[in-house]
């Protein structure tokens, strides 16, 4: 079993302020107070984006991802700041329904953002995809009325095209979890699976990090069977720490940020 207790612990030991907002969300369902967004906000550009870098010229993919994470986490993904931002990333996909960084951006751009680079475009799709996803299913569970509706189903019916037969995809591991969460809510029900089961059999190696990452991006949408969800969580319980926390991909100073990831995936 999970020791929530014990994670809520090391967050308020441990965490920032902005951290801390974080997990008042999480426990209360309340969104942060307006100082938490504006913080977030500073940098937007007046197309809806944020560039890569404090000086940059133009809204970057990557960067505009990240922010709608932080704006998720406390609550606000659907705020008038996290709409514009969101409305500027679907406006941003490229006619086959990918997504790719401005070519300015190449000299700057870590591995996973390269543009023109096919395993970056394959996962930056599929965490726009996410993004786009995650913000339509809060605004209407089920779906009735579908925002960006097109705009999904271009970059699910891209990202099948992508995938090889045995359900592996050529690029990065998070690139999975946004992708069956994207294939899943766009109706490619077996393609979704066929991800899934890969993850599956990769659980045992993956890190707290990712396996955190990717059960909170699951529980994201009704998968219906959830055996992959319930596996992560299981997995997560072996990896947590006698102090509550969890161990990050970056080194000590973002445990906190990782445990309230796996914090918000073993929410109910």
């Amino acid at each position: 079993m999970i020791d929530i207790d014990g994670a809520i612990g090391y967050v308020v030991a441990h965490g920032d302020p902005v951290e801390r907002a974080r997990l008042s969300h999480l426990r209360t369902g309340h969104p942060a107070p307006p100082e938490a967004v504006e913080r977030i906000a500073a940098g937007q550009m007046s197309e809806g984006g944020w560039p890569a870098s404090a000086d940059g010229g133009v809204p970057s993919i990557d960067a505009t991802c990240y922010r709608l994470a932080e704006l998720d986490g406390i609550g606000a993904l659907n705020s008038p700041v996290g709409v514009q931002a969101l409305q500027w990333l679907a406006a941003a996909q490229r006619g086959d329904g990918t997504w790719q960084e401005h070519e300015s951006l190449a000299g700057e751009a870590p591995a996973w953002a390269l543009p023109g680079d096919p395993e970056a475009t394959l996962y930056q799709t599929s965490v726009a995809g996410f993004w786009l996803t995650a913000a339509a299913v809060e605004i209407d569970p089920y779906q009735t009325r579908t925002p960006w509706s097109e705009v999904l189903r271009g970059a699910a019916s891209w990202v099948v095209t992508q995938l090889r037969p045995d359900g592996t995809w050529p690029s990065f591991l998070a690139a999975g979890w946004h992708a069956a969460v994207l294939l899943h809510q766009q109706q490619f029900f077996y393609e979704s699976a066929r991800v899934q089961q890969v993850l599956g059999d990769r659980l045992p190696d993956m890190s707290p990090a990712d396996v955190a990452s990717m059960a909170a991006a699951l529980r994201r949408v009704n998968l219906g069977d959830d055996w992959l969800l319930q596996s992560a969580r299981k997995r997560l319980a072996q990896t947590q720490r006698p102090d509550g926390g969890w161990d990050s991909n970056e080194g000590p100073l973002f445990d906190v940020n990782t445990t309230l990831t796996a914090l918000r995936a073993c929410r109910s």
